[in-house]
């Protein structure tokens, strides 16, 4: 029976293989993935928790006087055990925080009458054996990474928008948020983290909701 050349093949006979070919493809991924396993139990990625980490809420209320409405938190952070090591690493982390104000709509999604955000980039200095905090074009040294946890983990009078925005009738609420913000790491580690389930090694946040009262809400 006829047959198409390169696909028909005599019997007792085997297709001689290309060098080079075949064997590169698995050989180049399993370099990769011992590279890049390598990286992760160098961050610390890979190692299991060894304490307790979180956010606990020890402070969160708003405060509306006869200008502005503002917000006063106080947090405590116990960072996982892969963020702790890989900061002394040279790995910069950042974190965010988010204040909206929002207002119920029964005929459509709540309106947002306001949003702000801050953001804080942590980095350790080597040189100086120093923790550094820096937000925007401002950045300050602390001695600890407690001290540095401190200044970016409690805020008072951080104001979210001016009283008149806000309705009498009881019915607005405000939605905070703090939180580890991963989408700014080193994008080799944002593919680690979503390849191999470490995720949950960096995930570390907290979002409240507050109902304002006619007066003032907590």
């Amino acid at each position: 029976m006829p047959c198409l050349a390169a696909v028909c093949q005599l019997p007792g006979h085997r297709a001689k293989r290309r060098p080079g070919r075949t064997r590169a493809a698995p050989a180049l991924a399993h370099w990769f993935a011992a590279w890049l396993l390598g990286l992760l139990l160098l961050l610390g990625l890979a190692a299991p928790a060894a304490r307790a980490q979180g956010v606990e809420v020890l402070d969160l209320r708003v405060r509306r006087d006869e200008t502005t409405l503002s917000v006063d938190y106080q947090l405590r952070v116990a960072l996982p055990p892969a963020v702790e090591a890989a900061v002394p690493r040279g790995v910069p982390i950042y974190f965010s925080a988010q204040v909206a104000l929002w207002r119920p709509r029964w005929y459509w999604r709540d309106e947002r009458i306001a949003r702000v955000t801050r953001e804080w980039r942590l980095s350790y200095q080597p040189l100086t054996s120093t923790w550094r905090i820096s937000q925007g074009g401002l950045g300050q040294s602390f001695a600890s990474l407690a001290e540095a946890l401190s200044a970016i983990t409690r805020s008072a009078g951080w104001r979210i928008a001016d009283a008149r925005e806000v309705e009498t009738d009881g019915r607005d609420y405000v939605d905070f948020s703090w939180r580890l913000d991963t989408t700014q790491l080193p994008r080799p580690m944002q593919i680690g983290l979503s390849g191999i389930g470490g995720a949950s090694e960096w995930s570390l946040g907290i979002e409240r909701s507050i109902r304002l009262s006619s007066e003032s809400s907590k």
